[in-house]
Formats: structure tokens, C-alpha cells, sequence
């Protein structure tokens, strides 16, 4: 199986003509509804949460 290297840079979130627009690393970008930016939000502040109480992968 494939490892995957996570990112270490975060996202930028910004508000334009309604629309949240997020930029994140190489040049991904997400256009939502503030609703869907909303629950986005929450799940990813609930996986952070999970995640830092997990054991890390070893690095090799």
C-alpha cells in the first residue's frame, strides 16, 4: 500500500460574493456554500481532534 505524506501547510479560507473559496497546497481550490464551508469546518476540526489522539506512523 501506498504511503501518504500529509500536509503540513494549512489552507486559506476567504469570502467572495457568497461563496467560501479555499486554497490549499498545489493548487487545489474548493468553492462551497457557507453551509457546506460550515459542516467542512466542523468535520475537519473533529478528524484534527481524532487524529492527534492516534498513534503516529513511525517514521522510517
Amino acid at each position: 500500500m501506498a504511503s501518504i505524506e500529509p500536509e503540513s501547510v494549512a489552507g486559506r479560507a476567504t469570502a467572495e460574493n457568497g461563496i467560501v473559496m479555499l486554497d490549499g497546497p498545489n493548487g487545489v481550490a474548493v468553492a462551497m456554500t457557507p453551509a457546506a464551508a460550515r459542516d467542512t469546518g466542523r468535520s475537519l476540526i473533529a478528524a484534527a481532534d481524532a487524529a492527534e489522539g492516534q498513534a503516529q506512523p513511525s517514521q522510517e
